[in-house]
C-alpha cells in the first residue's frame, strides 16, 4: 500500500527527496500500525461483550477477557500518543471501551 499527498497539499516547488520519500513512509506505517492495534481493540472488546451478552457465571473468564481487553486498550493508548495523537475521550466512545477496561489500563500482573 502506498501513500500519496493529494496534488492540491502538495506544493508543486517541492521536489521529492529521500527525506520526503522517509517521511510517506513514516506516516504510511503510522497509519497502519494504529489501524492493526485498532482492529485488536475492537474485537477483544466484542469478545468481552459477547461474554457478558451470554451471561455465562465464570468470574476467572471474565476476568482474563477484561485483562485482555484492557492491554488492548493500553498499547493502543501509547501507540496514538507515539504518534501525537492526543485526544483518547473521542476514542473510547467510538471504540465503546468500557470503564472496566479503563480502570485496568496499564495495570502490572505479578506473580
Amino acid at each position: 500500500m502506498t501513500l500519496r499527498m493529494p496534488q492540491g497539499v502538495a506544493s508543486s516547488s517541492r521536489r521529492e527527496t529521500g527525506a520526503n520519500v522517509l517521511d510517506t513512509e513514516i506516516a504510511q506505517l503510522k497509519a497502519e500500525s494504529l489501524g492493526s492495534i485498532g482492529t485488536q481493540v475492537e474485537t477483544a472488546v466484542a469478545r468481552l461483550k459477547a461474554f457478558d451478552a451470554a451471561g455465562a457465571p465464570d468470574p476467572a473468564r471474565r476476568a482474563a477477557l477484561l485483562d485482555a481487553a484492557a492491554e488492548k486498550a493500553w498499547a493502543f493508548m501509547i501507540q496514538r500518543e507515539l504518534c501525537g495523537l492526543r485526544h483518547w475521550d473521542a476514542v473510547v466512545k467510538a471504540y465503546g471501551i468500557p470503564r472496566e477496561v479503563l480502570n485496568r489500563m496499564g495495570r502490572v500482573k505479578t506473580g
